[in-house]
């Protein structure tokens, strides 16, 4: 017994030291959440609740499959589905060990495993005590006389609770998917003039696009979703103006959210909270989400006039299924672009009508057949439009014209269209049909797979043909006889043993031979070579491209073998959406060969100036295009392993893919900078035009002559036109970036764009995007902007101040 006594004690008071610990740990669990408390990803049942459980924050694994990758989030914790609410880090996942931790200083951080921050609040200031998950769902920081110092209600993701308001200049932006978190392709943007509009967005950037609901509200001060219901739109004393949704299910008896689902469409959803058969108002109520009310009431036909981002992809068509949700599907022949993401529009899995056909060949309408699509309309992509015509001549309008991809019919109006089309839609009140052409099934040049990619050929040509100097050069040296220079025969070892990058595929001149028909239809020749339509088997299916055949040129003496071969590698190895890219090469022998993607749009040159002035191409898909070409040089200049200058930015260089991509092309003068070199001495190179000064004065270049060029560019797209112009009737518009100064400095920006209608109601963009190029055509080139600096200028991330007179340089000296 004695022994007993003393073993006992000490029991006992190792359990009461224990009782302490364990009360923290339940108040941290249900109530506050003291300094130092932190959460780990991957850590089972660890995160933190609301008081009444109902909501819990914490790491929530998703993309569950393809690797252990977690999200920061609020979710309804009492519900199978543990639908979340909010989340911090959308846009870039963390990994399994990763933390979000109250420190003791009172700030809340987001570490990935090596301690790198992924994510904070924004201005939280000092004096944070504590923080908690409250019972509406919002996790606060709050100082020591509780008032709450910041709130996750302050900075929504795609989701509004109940008792949640929302301020002027509040936005909430989709997810891309139902599985995939990322921000998406529509918004609500509670806005600074009290309106509450909900748009579709510049993606991947989150600018305002096209407003497919408005409330019309413009002195209200906030949104307020209360206890009954209603997102109500209201003066800050209750006021109500007027009601987005308003609810009869009381929030007492259910879960309440009200969100901007992928697909564009706001709905509310209830979730009844206990399964209560006493009451009829409840017992009618399935265990699940439910729609209550959503706007706008057709998302399909909501979306209309613009090109760019619908409830469907491009080419794609749009269709309501049960009056609530919308389901995408492709035109016959065609298919979806990325079978798991139907928002990703459609491409055709057939070889387009060909442009550019060879003498005795036929590739023409007799190869292809209409297909019918009754009440069937896309609102964009006409180019031409005839008027008080027959279905038959219509039809043959359309078949008998290569850049004809579909035509509207209706009411004795034709409306002939090319790709891409967006925002296509089935209406029973359009009364019209679209007709799709597609390829007869026994033509010899149908596809097998999707992946088989569009032609303009001409244009593919001729890009190709341009000024091609370094690749030439590749292939000149590594051509020249082995015995008569030394030299040359270490650059033909080089190419041989895989010099270039092994992202390039190696062709033999047999496999070109028979990817040409014998090299038969020519896109066209020039100086450095000749161009052939191919077929080359990629992966089991076939893929079209260019392959160019190089002539013989002259070498160039002096020029370091070693040096030459990196150079070469390090441009095989470029890899940008925004960069087209060469499949590979043939080194044989005395022949050389270039094979080279397609692009099925051709180039910005043929986009912007080849309609021949009768309509401006898309404003919408102009800014995009410059967004575009503007992310592609910051890829060269500050993303690529080795910078590389361009040297030859202009419309032709810049190609279009099926979706109106850019692409920045023909790297035949680019320039390489060794690490940490920021200029480099070289011959005048690039187009008269679009060359910058320093060109011609003898002194090293840098990036910024890229950006000189981009600046001319970036005018032509605002304004549809040349950088000269003789044919013009005032001298003073002659020269394009004399005019836009003149324009911008008097105040008469309109003047620039003329009667393009969506630029006229966009002016603010367009002096954005005026005072960008300004800046970057500045004669003195450490006063020109870096790309990097330039897109997020375009982005509007920046202010962008008031630029000087771009010939004040020349002026001064």
């Amino acid at each position: 017994m004695a022994d007993f006594q003393p073993t006992f004690c000490l029991s006992l008071l190792s359990l009461l030291l224990l009782l302490p610990a364990s009360k923290v740990n339940s108040q941290q669990l249900h109530g506050n959440i003291s300094l130092g408390s932190s959460l780990a990803a991957g850590a089972s049942q660890d995160y933190w609740l609301s008081p009444s459980g109902e909501f819990a924050f914490g790491f929530q694994q998703v993309a569950a499959g393809r690797g252990n990758t977690f999200l920061l989030s609020i979710w309804f914790n009492k519900i199978p589905q543990r639908t979340v609410v909010w989340s911090a880090n959308r846009n870039e996942l963390v990994p399994e060990g990763s933390t979000i931790k109250l420190t003791k200083d009172g700030n809340l951080i987001l570490a990935d495993p090596s301690g790198r921050l992924v994510w904070n609040p924004n201005s939280v200031g000092s004096g944070v005590s504590y923080g908690a998950l409250l019972d509406t769902g919002n996790f606060v920081l709050a100082g020591r006389n509780s008032a709450v110092l910041w709130g996750s209600f302050d900075q929504p993701t795609d989701t509004i609770l109940p008792m949640q308001t929302l301020v002027r200049g509040t936005e909430l932006i989709s997810k891309y998917s139902t599985s995939n978190y990322s921000t998406g392709r529509f918004k609500i943007e509670f806005q600074t003039d009290g309106n509450l509009v909900f748009y579709t967005t510049h993606y991947p950037q989150q600018g305002s696009n096209y407003a497919y609901y408005a409330s019309s509200t413009f002195t209200a001060d906030k949104v307020s979703y209360n206890q009954s219901g209603s997102l109500s739109i209201t003066y800050t004393n209750g006021t109500i103006l007027g009601n987005v949704f308003n609810s009869r299910e009381s929030t007492k008896d259910f879960y309440q959210r009200v969100t901007i689902d992928s697909d564009g469409v706001v709905r509310q959803y209830v979730y009844p909270k206990r399964n209560n058969n006493n009451g009829t108002n409840m017992s009618r109520w399935p265990m699940e989400w439910t729609v209550s009310d959503f706007q706008p009431s057709n998302i399909c036909t909501g979306i209309r006039g613009v090109i760019g981002n619908g409830a469907c992809g491009l080419n794609s068509y749009c269709r309501m299924e049960s009056g609530m949700f919308p389901r995408c599907d492709c035109p016959q022949g065609y298919v979806f672009k990325d079978p798991l993401d139907q928002s990703s529009g459609c491409v055709r899995n057939f070889a387009p009508q060909d442009c550019l056909v060879k003498e005795g060949s036929r590739d023409d309408g007799d190869q292809f057949d209409l297909v019918e699509m009754v009440n069937t309309d896309f609102p964009n992509g006409d180019y031409q439009i005839l008027v008080s015509v027959s279905e038959d001549t219509c039809r043959g309008a359309c078949l008998s014209d290569c850049l004809c991809d579909a035509a509207l019919y209706r009411g004795g109006t034709c409306f002939k269209k090319r790709m891409p089309m967006s925002n296509g839609n089935v209406d029973l009140s359009n009364g019209g049909k679209t007709l799709f052409k597609v390829r007869r099934q026994n033509s010899t040049s149908t596809t097998k797979k999707k992946d088989h990619q569009p032609l303009l050929n001409a244009t593919v040509g001729w890009f190709l043909l341009g000024s091609s100097i370094f690749v030439n050069i590749i292939f000149v040296l590594a051509s020249c006889p082995w015995r008569k220079n030394p030299l040359n025969s270490k650059v033909g070892e080089t190419l041989d043993q895989g010099g270039l990058s092994s992202n390039l595929r190696r062709f033999a001149y047999k496999e070109m031979e028979a990817a040409t028909g014998g090299f038969k239809q020519v896109l066209g020749s020039g100086s450095s070579g000749t161009v052939y339509k191919g077929v080359i088997n990629d992966h089991n299916s076939e893929k079209l491209v260019a392959i160019k055949v190089l002539d013989k040129v002259h070498v160039m003496e002096g020029h370091d073998v070693r040096e030459f071969a990196t150079e070469v590698t390090i441009i095989g190895e470029t890899n940008h959406k925004n960069l087209t890219r060469l499949v590979g090469f043939c080194n044989e022998g005395q022949h050389r060969v270039l094979v080279y993607e397609f692009m099925s749009n051709g180039s910005l040159a043929d986009y912007l100036f080849g309609g021949g002035g009768e309509t401006r191409p898309n404003w919408y898909t102009r800014t995009q295009i410059a967004y575009s070409v503007a992310r592609g040089l910051v890829y060269l200049h500050e993303e690529c392993n080795t910078p590389i200058i361009h040297c030859d930015i202009k419309p032709q260089n810049i190609l279009l893919d099926c979706s109106m991509t850019a692409r920045i092309s023909d790297f035949g003068l680019s320039k390489l900078m060794k690490a940490n070199q920021t200029r480099t001495t070289t011959a005048i190179r690039g187009t008269k035009g679009y060359l910058a000064p320093e060109w011609f004065r003898n002194v090293p270049v840098t990036p910024k002559v890229d950006v000189h060029s981009f600046g001319i560019v970036l005018l032509e797209l605002v304004c549809c036109r040349k950088n000269f112009m003789m044919e013009v009737e005032k001298e003073e518009e002659m020269v394009l970036v004399d005019w836009a100064y003149d324009c911008y400095s008097k105040g008469k920006l309109h003047k620039l764009v003329g009667d393009d209608k969506d630029a006229m109601e966009d002016l603010v963009r367009v002096e954005r995007l005026v005072k960008v190029s300004i800046w970057c055509i500045q004669e003195d080139p450490s006063l020109r902007p870096s790309m990097k600096k330039v897109v997020h200028m375009l982005e509007g991330a920046v202010l962008v101040s008031e630029p000087p007179d771009p010939n004040s340089f020349m002026s001064a000296i």
